[in-house]
């Protein structure tokens, strides 16, 4: 494509080490547009304009400490100050700076998605900034391209932005991760892209979209215009072929030949003076060594007054002379699309088929099947063709399945949401799905996967320790155990949820699982009463229950009635049928709680 460049400068704030850096972002106007495959079909495109003016954004910081933790006040700190600006249809926006310069703050603003105090006015198209602009992204074609196409069609689009990319030969690869290597870093970042490309959006926000790919893919993805920023307020707005001359005019020459974007960014840093002299004093006789860099320290302050006497009067002129780009249409209109442009079911099942290809790779991990199948191997070697006469052996075994099996898929649970919750946040800001289908979708694929490896481990233990050899018997047994991980799963998503902090997750988890095991029945069956009420929340308890009776019976003519443990249990019908009423209860409730959790981060975060 072909661009016309400009150039505009802004100042931030390190909100970090609070040093005074500068941000410059270069734009392109396109004046020629070579066609695009993945464009054909795509429903018209309304051009987008976006204008913000005096952007302030503070946030608040505090000092921790043991010892000034009494007299501690939260210190407010503005990381951007009066930023102004606008990118008109065409154009490219790319910011330009050091680490901490304020570029991924000032992109989250305009992108709708920074909470806190934040200030001024943002407009897309002269219309309020709402959550319409956020519905502009995509999360896969299947996801977000509307029902008026066909699953065919989509798939073109997708086939299309993946030749765009230059992504074919790894169409087939998987993406990877931190324990599972896939594409290369340079390619998940053009997948990151392409995702956001697939239904043509008026417009696109991208964070450092170039980074790690070379230069011939960098060239496909932008070309661009310069806002300098440094702390928090504007320094330039103009023509990037006329930065240079511009600071030049009010006293900053680069000395030595250097390329532009290197000066800008070190006039930005302040590092520029330090650097001329460090050459000088080494390739240049006869120059004073003594010098100072304080002598050659950049004046921030000059930068700024110099900005505000020739742009920012200017800059704010042309933002309020600049009319509607459409003002026939009036509120704004969202081209055909709705808020969800698929359907509940359609969000399901992709959402569903991801999670399975996701999943299977952990939950069938080498190293998880081998730690399954060790168990089960010494569980039945331990407990190898234990009968009747060895009573206490058997229930010894029947509470090890359950507290096993109670644990293992309790711990794996606990990571899943604060895993994922980057990502969620990511995907539901921009209108990919509802929550409803992403949580539903994530119980549901899960099944298959978490059922399989218990089933696996009882039939080796069970047949080898020789318990009751019917089929009845098997898969009542079978049954429980696989109620036992469904109820375990839930309470570990539901503490993953509420807390989502991985290590108070497992801290807290580890508490709850030994409250359980202590008043399961096995180690003390003479609870005080003051506690007794524990029993009945505790998954060990009634699982315990449940196994006990797929084994035994209340009328068995054995020595069960020579066994208080046993007796006291209540074997019968009505006692099974409670137990398992009240593990269905739990089964249901845990997951219901996992959920408003998840609603509740994201309310919270939206009213932020």
């Amino acid at each position: 494509m072909l661009l016309k460049g400009e150039e505009l400068q802004v100042n931030t704030y390190g909100a970090g080490d609070g040093r005074h850096r500068v941000l410059t972002i270069y734009k392109a106007t396109v004046l020629e547009e070579a066609p695009h495959t993945f464009h054909r079909g795509n429903p018209s495109i309304r051009p987008s304009s976006i204008f913000f003016h005096d952007v302030v954004y503070k946030i608040k910081t505090k000092k921790w400490g043991f010892v000034e933790k009494k007299n501690m006040k939260a210190e407010e700190k503005v990381i951007l100050k009066g930023v102004t600006g606008m990118v008109q249809p065409g154009e490219i926006l790319a910011m330009l700076g050091p680490s901490g310069s304020g570029k991924t703050t000032l992109l989250a603003a305009l992108g709708g998605r920074l909470g806190g105090k934040l200030y001024g006015t943002i407009t897309y198209n002269n219309k309020a900034f709402t959550n319409a602009m956020k519905r502009n992204t995509v999360f896969t074609a299947l996801l977000r391209l509307p029902n008026s196409f066909t699953k065919e069609e989509k798939i073109v689009h997708a086939k299309a932005v993946k030749a765009q990319l230059g992504l074919t030969k790894c169409k087939d690869s998987i993406i990877g991760g931190p324990l599972l290597r896939g594409v290369s870093g340079g390619e998940r970042k053009r997948v990151s892209i392409g995702q956001e490309m697939l239904i043509n959006p008026s417009l696109l926000f991208l964070d450092e979209p170039t980074s790690g790919l070379d230069s011939t893919t960098a060239q496909r993805i932008v070309s661009t215009l310069v806002l300098l920023l440094s702390e928090g307020n504007l320094l330039y707005f103009g023509k990037g072929s006329e930065a240079t001359d511009y600071f030049s005019n009010i006293g900053y020459v680069p000395i030595i030949a250097m390329n532009p974007s290197d000066f800008l960014l070190n006039l930005a840093n302040g590092t520029l003076a330090a650097i001329v002299v460090a050459i000088w004093e080494k390739y240049i006789a006869g120059v004073n060594s003594n010098q100072s860099n304080e002598d050659h320290a950049l004046n921030k302050h000059k930068l700024i007054s110099a900005y505000k006497n020739y742009f920012d009067a200017k800059l704010k002129l042309v933002l309020y002379e600049i009319p509607d780009c459409d003002k026939s249409k009036g509120e704004f209109e969202d081209n055909g699309f709705e808020e969800w442009p698929t359907r509940w079911l359609q969000q399901f099942l992709v959402l569903l088929k991801r999670n399975v290809k996701e999943r299977k790779y952990a939950s069938f991990s080498c190293l998880r099947v081998c730690q399954v199948l060790m168990a089960a191997l010494v569980s039945g070697l331990l407990w190898y063709k234990s009968d009747v006469s060895h009573l206490q052996d058997q229930i010894g075994l029947l509470f090890f399945i359950g507290s096993f099996w109670g644990a293992l898929p309790l711990y794996q649970a606990i990571f899943t949401f604060p895993e994922e919750l980057t990502m969620l946040k990511k995907e539901r800001s921009s209108g990919m799905y509802r929550l409803s289908s992403y949580f539903i979708a994530t119980m549901v694929g899960d099944l298959p996967m978490e059922l399989v490896l218990p089933t696996t481990f009882l039939t080796i233990t069970y047949w080898m320790a020789e318990l009751k050899s019917n089929v009845v018997n098997f898969l009542c047994t079978l049954f429980t155990l696989l109620l036992n991980v469904l109820v375990s799963q839930g309470l570990g998503l539901a503490i993953g949820a509420i807390v989502m902090d991985q290590k108070s997750a497992t801290t807290l988890a580890s508490m709850i699982t030994l409250s359980f095991v202590l008043v399961g029945g096995y180690y003390v069956q003479h609870v005080p009463k003051f506690m007794s009420w524990l029993k009945y929340i505790s998954i060990s308890h009634h699982i315990y229950h449940l196994l006990m009776g797929s084994q035994y019976d209340s009328n068995d003519k054995c020595l069960v009635v020579e066994f208080p443990m046993i007796n006291q249990m209540g074997l019968n019908l009505q006692g099974k049928l409670m137990a398992a009423f009240a593990l269905f209860i739990m089964l249901i409730d845990y997951r219901l709680v996992a959920l408003f959790a998840l609603t509740r981060i994201w309310l919270r975060k939206t009213l932020a």
